[in-house]
């Protein structure tokens, strides 16, 4: 274990050097980084609560994209013909790596998009539990299922496909490679990550996390590329899978490319999830669990609650709770430990937030907003919506940030109308005392994953997934393993 920690201690520093913007542009020749920069061939790292650029990187030239495919096609060879358990190996040493640096890792994640730093830490640790599960589970996962026929022998294989790309956002920068990477890799395939341009620093800390827990060279990499260069990737059948989380937009250009070159694809998009108040909910705990759901990540998440449908007879209540839990929360500093809410991401995001809520301020919308906490950084003040007319951005697009739309509705039919108006399908929360009542309901909400009397949030044993546009595929337990498989039937005849 001594050996185990050391390394990723090493791990750790070369990872706080990206980090640092002096020693990160030492690596450059100054007149070489200004050619890629007139060319516009770099990435920055902004940090969202300073403004400052943190760091600055060099794509990486079709060449080095090129060479870095081959080393991974080349470490499928070896990596497909490792068995299970010996793979799962190197998951343990894995969750082992995150728990010994999760300070490190967490504090990338909060430098370069702003999350609270608690929320960083929360999210290491979940990545933690999901190389765990995973360890411990996969072999069972992945034996061959015997089936009964006439034949002397009929049985089901799951082979891994190849090389994985890997398309990630920035919102959760740890967990969405690895709710992504460990179960493709585990089944036996290899993963190509290309995140987020916004947090390359996390994306080179997560190939890190991978060497220092000794899995083969090129089984994880991380490629500093742009769209374009991604998409010239599934082009030129250079991977054998695409894996992506991610706007609407993209997704309708990956699945397309994907379709094109007849590649397996897994897509998780965006949401828009009902957060649905019967008149026999327990009021106090749904306003409160409503605002933590609404502001997680500063509302920036795909499963955040963004549409609360409550019932006529509790609004008035509802909003009394809710308001009132909104304002507990502490805006600021995301690196201080008592923060609950940091800045969002980018600017662009903070300009389609703030053009949303204008939006249903000029349509006639009640709008409540609270006094922003923090005159630093890109903060958008919390805001709820009452009322909103079905034709105001609020309701008809994805709304990445703390506003909350609250509609107000007669009856169970009215509240499942809401709730499926929308083109989304990803999650939704139901709140009521009566359980037969809540899942009678469930079964009419178009989504992937209803939770009755808490918020959606997702779990490693459970399968994660949307319908409409929210997505296609599943991604977590045993059915998220299998998606980037072939699923070989093999018959022997006596």
């Amino acid at each position: 274990m001594g050996e185990k920690k050391a390394s990723a201690q090493r791990s750790a520093k070369k990872t706080a050097n990206y980090a640092s913007p002096k020693k990160g542009v030492e690596k450059m020749k100054v007149s070489s980084l200004a050619k890629y920069k007139e060319k516009g061939m770099t990435i920055q790292s902004i940090n969202p609560y300073t403004e400052k650029v943190i760091h600055e990187f060099l794509v990486m030239s079709p060449a080095e994209v090129s060479s870095w495919v081959a080393k991974s096609r080349a470490a499928f060879g070896a990596w497909k013909d490792v068995p299970v358990p010996e793979r799962a190996k190197n998951f343990k040493r894995l969750a082992e790596v995150l728990r010994a640096e999760k300070r490190n890792y967490a504090g990338l994640i909060t430098g370069e998009m702003g999350k609270p730093i608690k929320e960083a830490l929360a999210e290491i640790e979940k990545c933690a539990w999901l190389s765990d599960y995973y360890a411990e589970n996969a072999a069972k996962f992945l034996e061959p299922e015997p089936i009964k026929t006439e034949n002397a022998k009929s049985y089901v294989a799951f082979e891994p496909l190849g090389v994985v790309l890997a398309i990630m956002p920035w919102n959760f920068p740890f967990w969405q490679a690895f709710r992504s990477g460990v179960p493709a890799i585990i089944a036996g395939n290899v993963v190509l990550l290309k995140h987020a341009s916004n947090v390359s620093m996390t994306a080179l800390a997560i190939e890190d996390a991978f060497r220092a827990a000794g899995f083969p060279e090129s089984v994880f990499k991380t490629l500093l590329i742009d769209p374009k260069a991604a998409m010239k990737l599934i082009e030129e059948d250079k991977v054998d899978a695409v894996s992506l989380t991610g706007s609407n937009r993209a997704g309708e250009q990956i699945g397309a490319l994907a379709g094109k070159k007849i590649k397996k694809v897994v897509l998780e998009l965006g949401g828009s999830d009902p957060f649905i108040v019967l008149d026999d909910a327990d009021i106090e705990k749904a306003g409160k669990t409503a605002a933590n759901a609404r502001m997680i990540n500063a509302g920036q998440s795909c499963i955040a609650a963004k549409r609360f449908i409550v019932m006529d007879r509790l609004a008035e209540e509802f909003k009394k709770v809710f308001v009132s839990r909104l304002k507990e929360l502490k805006l600021g500093d995301p690196l201080d430990e008592s923060t609950d809410v940091g800045p969002v991401a980018r600017r662009d995001i903070l300009n389609n937030l703030n053009a949303q809520l204008k939006d249903a301020k000029a349509k006639g919308a009640e709008v409540v907003q609270l006094e922003p906490s923090s005159k630093k950084g890109l903060f958008f003040a919390p805001a709820v919506v009452y009322n909103p007319k079905p034709d105001m951005k609020v309701l008809t697009e994805e709304v990445f940030g703390p506003i909350a739309p609250v509609i107000i509705v007669k009856n169970e039919e009215e509240a499942i109308k809401a709730a499926n108006a929308t083109e989304y399908g990803l999650g939704a929360s139901i709140w009521s005392r009566n359980i037969e009542r809540a899942e009678k309901l469930a079964a009419k909400i178009e989504a992937g994953f209803v939770v009755i009397n808490d918020m959606v949030k997702s779990d490693p044993r459970l399968p994660f997934g949307g319908v409409k546009k929210s997505g296609i595929g599943r991604e977590l337990s045993h059915y998220g393993l299998k998606e980037f498989v072939n699923v070989k039937t093999v018959v022997v005849k006596e």
